[in-house]
């Protein structure tokens, strides 16, 4: 009566009044002679009791009761037993046959009148405070029912099913409110440490879902979502696996009982597959996958029916499936899932499958997804959409397993490849910055030689060394490639993005790390081959600026080799030896920190020679790519950015030849010898070479006279370089006879130079290696223009004059040199005769 007409005002009075519908209840069973729940909650002792257990699916308390037993409802009530709210029984002890008979009578007369179930059914009656009241006292009794050590029962767990379904129709507010408190009920049973419990509480859980996915109409609250949440939470913090498959069961038997009808319920489904794919068992991992391959498979359209964003909800669940280490075809599958989820999206129209079964698209609609060339540009171009699947591919590209890698790749490059005539600029700016520049940038870092300044480097374990070479050469080369090729494909709509490429190729050349220089000037030299046709005069004014920003920032640096430390290295590692044997001999103990000290040093040297090594080699790999450019587009490339050209190489030269020359550098190198492997000089190569591409570029501009060609500043530099390569070879090839000149002597006045000293082999095999470069040079002077060679030649002749005074390492130089005077000064000198 109290419940009944004065409910609205109830508030916490509730619990009370529940609790006393409970323990009625309790009293009716057990006079009925039905068996306590806690037979079923009783945790098994043994494989056993767990098997039989398992094969019960029903709960005793829910069978068909018996006839009733007053003996055993007296027993109970003197024993106290049903009272779950704690209080004792020592009060009953004393009741007597007669009133427990009477007190039985009563409670039948009770069940018959049907006042207890009318509680529940009229829940739906009360206001929208007093329900709120009503279900947080329910839970509140249940949880006590079930937290009972010593008689946990179900029953208001299974009244909080029935009054959820009654008071489903409630406005949104009010029912937002019930569930909040309904949810962290079952979250927190659903966590219980007693598995029986636990699996109960799931399967309420499921019940009570499947009702609401009876009705449609709360799709468009999203209110599957929310009811769907305790799945979702019970599924990360569980620690029992079969409550995680069980839950995983019961999502399964929503989708295949009611797809229909899961609108906004979708986004939950696939966080708890997603929670799923990292779970530590096996058995979870595959089962969750196999659901969601069905669901993909099979129910694809209704996954964006109602919200096209679930779709991205489909594809991290899928990405979180590819990361799996269990089974290696569950990742292959869910890559080739993501190429048919991008297939989809491609094809612009999510969701439109069902939508027109179930409800007719509006005009309005219809016409947003068309475009003028009827393709479905605008649906396509959807950031939010795109995104996440590209980045989980491309975070796959450093997955330990190699044909995982491959396989993200491919279904990376093909899915822009096959889709990207739809990408707006913006878009493609987008995939390049974070999907796949990403790529590479933890490459870069992660093989930066710096690191081998810190003295844990050198015991670097070897085995990831060969992992990181096997992602280098198999991988990253691939992919440097695909993105080039991509740009390429797509010059037409992302060459705005030019300069990004170009930056990030840049970025792998200036690397102190040989493989990705290589890496990175053959992909600078792939873009150049394949799409240097359709470069405007700004794009190549863009290409030959990072050429020569990157042959400056990768000039070897040998100034280590003269600073004071230089020094100690180098008489330190002179007298390692010597040091070791006299402790041999004296046997004295060496502290640790002159040890310590002493390999840091020596690290620290093998790293700096190792640094030089490695940009000489890029350089000489520079160098040759720039003239490979140069080739192919020789008639294309502007005056302009020709001359940029070769103030690049020209850098390269005159730094490699600086080196080259340096008095103090080359003793040292020669004492290190064992340890640089370095040629004496050592950049000879770097240096010739260069200075050979610079003559090419500018007489090929003096023949080729492109438009606004200025004869008089290339030719400038044609007689400035010739004059700088011929002043340098007789520095090296004059510099005994320079050196005699320089001794005092006073006993002699008209001095004719002489040779006191022959050349030796190293030097005259400097001498043959520069000898092919003067030829060049020579010939370069003698194709200028009468005029211009008549003008100049009081420059050169000084210098000629000393070549032929000069000892040479071969006598190409001289044969050069004779038929450029018959040739060239000859006729000049006859005329001004």
């Amino acid at each position: 009566m109290i419940a009944d007409e004065d409910g609205d005002y109830l508030q916490e009075g509730w619990e009370h009044i529940l609790t006393c519908v409970s323990r009625f209840e309790h009293l009716h069973l057990l006079g009925e002679g039905a068996p306590p729940d806690a037979t079923f909650f009783a945790i098994p002792q043994n494989e056993s009791d767990k098997s039989n257990q398992a094969r019960s699916n029903i709960l005793p308390a829910l069978r068909k009761k018996g006839p009733g037993k007053i003996q055993n409802a007296a027993s109970a009530v003197r024993r106290g037993s049903y009272d779950s709210a704690g209080i004792g029984g020592n009060a009953a002890a004393g009741m007597t046959s007669e009133q427990m008979k009477n007190l039985v009578s009563n409670l039948n007369m009770l069940e018959q009148v049907g006042e207890v179930n009318r509680i529940f059914i009229r829940s739906q009656k009360l206001n929208s405070e007093a329900i709120v009241d009503f279900v947080k006292a329910l839970c509140k009794v249940s949880m006590d029912e079930l937290r009972s050590t010593s008689d946990p029962r179900v029953f208001s767990l299974t009244k909080i099913v029935e009054i959820a379904h009654y008071n489903m129709n409630r406005i949104r507010l009010v029912w937002s409110k019930i569930w909040q408190v309904l949810s962290d009920f079952f979250v927190t049973i659903g966590c219980s440490g007693n598995l029986s419990i636990a699996i109960f509480a799931m399967d309420s859980l499921r019940q009570l879902s499947m009702k609401f996915l009876e009705r449609e109409e709360l799709a468009n609250y999203n209110f599957q979502n929310e009811f769907m949440k305790p799945f979702v939470i019970v599924m990360r913090k569980s620690n029992a696996v079969e409550i995680r498959e069980l839950i995983i069961r019961c999502v399964s038997q929503m989708v295949l009982s009611r797809v229909d009808n899961v609108k906004s319920g979708w986004k939950s489904m696939f966080m708890v597959f997603t929670t799923a794919a990292y779970d530590d068992h096996k058995n979870i991992v595959l089962l969750a996958f196999e659901i969601t391959e069905k669901i993909v498979r099979d129910y694809f359209p209704y996954i964006t029916e109602t919200e096209t964003t679930t779709f991205t909800d489909c594809v991290n669940c899928l990405i979180a499936f590819t990361n799996t280490r269990f089974n290696r075809e569950i990742s292959l599958n869910a890559i080739g899932f993501l190429r048919f989820c991008a297939a989809k999206l491609a094809e612009g129209n999510l969701g439109e499958e069902t939508s027109g079964r179930i409800s007719q698209s509006s005009p309005q609609k219809a016409k947003e997804t068309q475009v003028d060339n009827g393709e479905p540009t605008e649906k396509v171009d959807h950031l939010y959409l795109w995104f996440p699947l590209l980045a989980g591919l491309s975070e796959l590209s450093f997955d330990p397993r190699p044909e995982i890698r491959k396989s993200a790749l491919q279904v990376l490059f093909d899915t822009l490849r096959n889709y990207g005539q739809h990408f707006s600029l913006a878009l493609w700016e987008k995939v390049f910055e974070s999907v796949l520049f990403r790529i590479f940038d933890d490459a870069r870092h992660a093989m930066d030689p710096s690191r081998d300044n810190s003295p844990g480097h050198i015991a670097s374990d070897d085995m990831e060394e060969l992992d990181q070479d096997a992602w280098l050469y198999e991988t990253c080369t691939l992919a440097l490639q695909l993105v080039v090729d991509l740009f390429v494909n797509f010059y037409d709509t992302v060459n705005p993005l030019l300069k990004k490429v170009l930056m990030l190729l840049v970025s792998f050349i200036k690397r102190p790390h040989q493989s990705l220089a290589g890496i990175g000037i053959a992909a600078f030299v792939r873009l150049m081959s394949n799409a240097g046709e359709m470069f405007s005069e700004d794009k190549w004014f863009e290409v030959v600026s990072s050429l020569k920003e990157v042959a400056t920032e990768t000039l070897p640096n040998f100034s280590f080799m003269l600073d004071e430390d230089g020094k100690i290295w180098t008489h330190e590692d002179e007298s390692n030896a010597n040091n070791a044997n006299n402790r041999d001999e004296s046997s004295e103990p060496i502290t640790s920190n002159e040890d310590s000290d002493s390999n840091l040093r020596r690290q620290r040297l093998y790293s700096a020679i190792s640094d030089v090594k490695c940009r000489a080699a890029i350089q000489l790999l520079l160098i040759q790519a720039v003239m490979e450019i140069y080739t192919m587009y020789r008639a294309q490339l502007s005056v302009q950015n020709t001359v940029i050209l070769f103030e690049a190489v020209h850098a390269v030269a005159f730094h490699a030849h600086k080196t080259n020359s340096d008095a103090a550098l080359r003793p040292k190198l020669q004492e290190l010898g064992s340890m640089t492997q370095m040629q004496d000089p050592p950049l000879l190569r770097l240096e010739n070479e260069s200075y050979q591409i610079c003559l090419t570029l500018l007489q090929n501009l003096v023949l080729d006279k492109p438009p606004n060609y200025q004869e008089s500043e290339v030719e400038s530099y044609l007689v400035n370089l010739s004059q700088e390569v011929l002043q340098f070879y007789i520095e090296v090839a004059c510099s005994g006879q320079q050196q005699q000149q320089q001794m005092p002597d006073s006993s002699s006045v008209d001095r004719q130079p002489q040779w006191t000293i022959p050349l030796g082999s190293g030097r005259r095999r400097e001498l043959a290696a520069r000898g092919p470069l003067i030829v060049s040079t020579l010939q370069a002077i003698s194709s200028l223009g009468d005029s211009s060679f008549e003008k100049n030649l009081s420059l050169f002749f000084p210098l000629l004059s000393s070549l032929i005074s000069c000892e040479h390492g071969s006598n190409e130089v001289q044969l050069a040199l004779s038929d450029m005077l018959s040739s060239s000064v000859g006729p000049v000198l006859l005329r001004s005769c």
